[in-house]
């Protein structure tokens, strides 16, 4: 895993560019600590921060690919192809020639084989830039699900490109205005395809290719949902979501660096965990981490989206599996600590943040990384499955807009904005961009023929979660990880599973009367039966008074002394939910509030932002 940037402009000599090209690259060294790298020629300049996974010595970036004494194509990589071995065998059989055991070298000569196409043969997560000298030809891609980020920014000569936005940033072609597009898209928590809320500035698709040429750039998908009759019966059906896990999770233990998963006592973590030290019985067992609040237990009040502690759930997994556990215990006070959320503002680039859950992410990661460089996530398991609890709320599925937005009171999602001044809201109308976006979505839903009713409707809140909202929580976890060099894995979002499962009917979803039936039934031999009976709670936040206390006196500290924030918000909409009696503020719509005036104040500063609204 690694940071890419790079710059292609057909109208200057880049090679007297280095200084704009190592300021982008070191722009990502947080997600390449272990090495660095650029390569310059007259139209393309490519840079590399790398994060050593596979092949420690041979895998340096860029990589160029030779012919005749001249290089024909350079590539810089960021993610991991599972079925680079297999791949790599074919290319040999066809006399290529490998110097290294990297899976990017793999890639490389993989497009020299087959062109353009060959990322259609790719298993994995990534997100990749190639230049081909012969065409002086771009090609930016990233995979099918998105999990890895790849964003552009289009010039009067060219491109500027970068895994993150501040990569680009650092360029003086490009501008750091946000206009009203891109301050509804920050605020009405909805993922539009390709946008990155910087004026000017594009994240590539997921499954798609940007080619950019002198006569212009062009965009085309290579992959995207496809809509089948589902044929299988249900046993054939759970069986094969047990055979395609399995294979997905021995495929991305792949690692030369240590390994571990997160566990969370859940579901969706707990297969992960269980099938991964089944993978590993005969090479010692795998590596878990949970997280933990200090004080949670104590203060712990069950809502209606959480009944229960995860620690004894934790806890039933690590002794029916025997992973070497380790318990991360984090300090509320952290959360509030004014470095740790500059570093967490600084990897995300933006102010998207959900309560405090990307500090808490960045905290358990950073912890995490002192002991391993690899993790396995059960992430993105609800969208494939149905997880979440709007997925079975009959109001919440038939609200006409995303069913994440509709359980207002459960989840805070829908109040992101409600604090700005009532003329900032009029000009923005977030309700109209929401029903914009809807309305886009669902005219991408792929149909099957005949299909009707209730059926019809789960294929599209499923693709709403699996092109929509997977994208916003795929981001967080990448920003989170990689700002501490930890590369997170996500076997569920491996493409095969997500197409098959996509089709099968929402009855067979759900047969068993709960949600993730197939996951349930695909994975309960390996799993404690508390795991298996347990229903599905979001990650945990902290409840601890201390926090709130803190939170509402820097609310109050920034309110009071920013023209910033001030210009945008509301005073007194603030202070009627500053008013409420403590404990009301834990509440995660309040808190959701209140976390996003204080990551967008500080963004605008951090960022040097200007507005154009």
């Amino acid at each position: 895993m690694c940071g890419i940037s790079g710059w292609v402009d057909y109208g200057r000599d880049l090679r007297r560019e280095r200084e704009t090209v190592q300021a982008m690259t070191d722009t990502m060294a947080c997600r390449g600590p272990d090495a660095e790298g650029m390569w310059l020629t007259p139209h393309a300049a490519f840079g590399h921060r790398r994060l050593a996974i596979i092949d420690i010595e041979g895998g340096r970036q860029p990589m160029t690919a030779d012919a005749g004494g001249e290089v024909v194509a350079a590539l810089t990589y960021s993610g991991e192809v599972y079925n680079f071995r297999e791949l790599r065998a074919e290319l040999t059989r066809s006399g290529h020639r490998f110097r290294t055991q990297s899976d990017t070298e793999v890639v490389l000569e993989a497009y020299l084989e087959w062109g353009e196409d060959f990322v259609s043969r790719l298993n994995g997560m990534y997100a990749f830039a190639i230049w081909d000298a012969r065409r002086e030809e771009l090609l930016l891609v990233r995979d099918r699900m998105g999990i890895k980020p790849l964003y552009y920014y289009p010039t009067a000569n060219g491109v500027l490109f970068g895994s993150e936005p501040k990569a680009i940033l650092a360029n003086p072609l490009a501008e750091r205005v946000v206009d009203a597009d891109g301050l509804r898209e920050i605020l009405a928590f909805v993922k539009t395809p390709e946008s990155a809320v910087f004026r000017g500035m594009y994240e590539v698709r997921p499954g798609q290719v940007v080619k950019v040429r002198r006569e212009g750039l062009s965009k085309r998908r290579y992959w995207r949902l496809e809509a089948r009759e589902h044929t299988d019966d249900l046993q054939t059906t759970i069986r094969t979501v047990r055979e395609l896990l399995d294979d997905i999770v021995e495929r991305q233990l792949i690692s030369d660096v240590p390994l571990c998963t997160l566990l969370s006592g859940g579901l969706d973590s707990s297969a992960v965990t269980a099938l991964a030290a089944r993978a590993l019985a005969g090479q010692g067992g795998v590596r878990s981490f949970s997280v933990d609040f200090a004080g949670y237990s104590e203060n712990f009040q069950a809502d209606d989206m959480r009944d229960t502690p995860d620690t004894p759930y934790v806890h039933d997994v690590v002794r029916h599996v025997g992973s070497d556990h380790t318990d991360i215990v984090l300090d509320s006070a952290d959360l509030m600590d004014p470095a740790v959320r500059a570093a967490v503002l600084r990897a995300r680039d933006l102010p998207l943040g959900i309560g405090d859950m990307d500090t808490s992410l960045y905290l358990l990661f950073k912890a995490i990384r002192g002991h391993s460089t690899v993790a396995l996530s059960g992430e993105s398991a609800d969208e494939v499955f149905g997880g979440y609890r709007w997925f079975h709320d009959p109001e919440a599925v038939n609200s006409g807009t995303f069913p994440w937005l509709a359980m207002r009171g459960q989840t805070g999602l829908s109040t992101r904005g409600e604090f700005l001044n009532e003329e900032l809201l009029r000009k923005l109308d977030i309700p109209a961009y929401r029903a914009d976006s809807y309305q886009r979505a669902l005219a991408e839903v792929p149909r099957v023929p005949g299909e009707t009713g209730l059926q019809k409707r789960m294929r599209e809140v499923s693709y709403l979660h699996l092109t929509r909202f997977v994208q916003i929580l795929l981001d967080r976890k990448d920003r989170m990880s990689m700002a501490v060099g930890l590369e997170v894995r996500v076997p569920f979002c491996d493409h095969r599973l997500v197409e098959y499962v996509f089709n099968a009917p929402w009855a067979m979803k759900t047969f068993d009367g709960h949600e993730k039936s197939l996951l349930r039934a695909a994975t309960a031999d390996v799993l404690p039966r508390s795991v298996v009976e347990r229903r599905k709670v979001p990650y945990p936040s902290t409840q601890d008074p201390a926090y709130e206390r803190a939170l509402r006196a820097e609310v109050t500290r920034v309110l009071d002394g920013s023209p910033a924030i001030g210009c945008l918000v509301d005073a007194g909409k603030v202070r009627t939910i500053l008013d409420q009696p403590l404990g009301a503020v834990s509440l995660q719509g309040a808190r959701t509030s209140l976390e996003g005036i204080l990551q967008i104040n500080a963004w605008l500063g951090a960022y040097d932002v200007r507005l154009a609204i």
